[in-house]
C-alpha cells in the first residue's frame, strides 16, 4: 500500500501545477454530476480524492452555507493547487487517505469521487471505508467527465473486461462494500455511477 500511495503522490505532484489548465472545460460536467446526487441544504458531503477541488464550489452550492463540504486528497501539491484556485473557500481541505478517513461513522450524507476508482489501492475495502462514514440511505457518486471508451482511446488503450468501472464489475464490488448501485451512465461525455448506502 505504501508503494501505491507513493506512486499516486508522485503522479499527481508532477501534474498538480497545470492540472486545471489541462481540463479547462469540465466545470459544467462536474456541476451536473453534483446535481445528480440530490444534495439538500445542510447536508454534509466529502469529495474523496478531491485533487484541485474542482467539485467543491458545486458541492458548496448544493449544501448551502449551513452544510459541510470536505475535500480529502493524498497529495499535498493537489491541495495546494486547490488553495491557489481559491477552492478552499468552498470547503475544508484534508490531507488524508480515503482508505482511512479521520471521520466518525455515519457522519456524512454523501460522497463524491471524480476519477477515484482507478487510483484506489484496494477498491473493495476502500469503498467500504467510504460507506462507513456515510449514513444509511446516503449517496455515492463515482464520476468522470469522460466515458470509459473515450478515456481509454485518449490513452491509446481499449476497454477490457476487467475494467473496475464496467457495470458488471462495479455493481458487485459496490454491493460487497455496503453500497447499492442505483444508476449507471457510461457515455462519451461522462461516466456517472450513483449508489446508495445500504442499511
Amino acid at each position: 500500500m505504501a508503494d501505491h500511495h507513493t506512486h499516486v503522490q508522485e503522479f499527481f505532484t508532477a501534474r498538480a501545477a497545470d492540472w486545471d489548465t489541462r481540463f479547462p472545460d469540465d466545470a459544467p460536467a462536474y456541476a451536473a454530476a453534483v446535481a445528480a446526487l440530490g444534495l439538500r441544504h445542510g447536508d454534509a458531503v466529502i469529495d474523496a480524492g478531491c485533487g484541485t477541488g474542482r467539485a467543491l464550489p458545486a458541492l458548496r452550492g448544493a449544501v448551502g452555507p449551513q452544510g459541510t463540504v470536505l475535500g480529502a486528497d493524498l497529495t499535498p501539491a493537489m491541495l495546494q493547487a486547490a488553495v491557489r484556485a481559491g477552492r478552499d473557500r468552498s470547503g475544508r481541505l484534508l490531507l488524508a487517505d480515503v482508505a482511512r478517513l479521520p471521520l466518525r461513522n455515519a457522519s456524512l450524507d454523501a460522497v463524491f469521487g471524480a476519477g477515484l476508482i482507478s487510483h484506489l489501492s484496494d477498491p473493495g475495502p476502500d469503498l467500504a471505508e467510504l460507506a462507513r462514514v456515510v449514513r444509511p440511505g446516503g449517496q455515492l457518486a463515482l464520476f468522470h467527465p469522460i466515458g470509459r471508451a473515450a478515456l481509454a482511446a485518449r490513452h491509446g488503450r481499449r476497454i477490457t473486461d476487467d475494467d473496475l468501472r464496467a457495470e458488471h464489475n462495479l455493481r458487485p464490488m459496490l454491493a460487497r462494500s455496503g453500497w447499492r448501485l442505483d444508476s449507471y451512465t457510461d457515455e462519451n461525455a461522462r461516466f456517472l455511477a450513483l449508489a446508495v448506502r445500504a442499511d
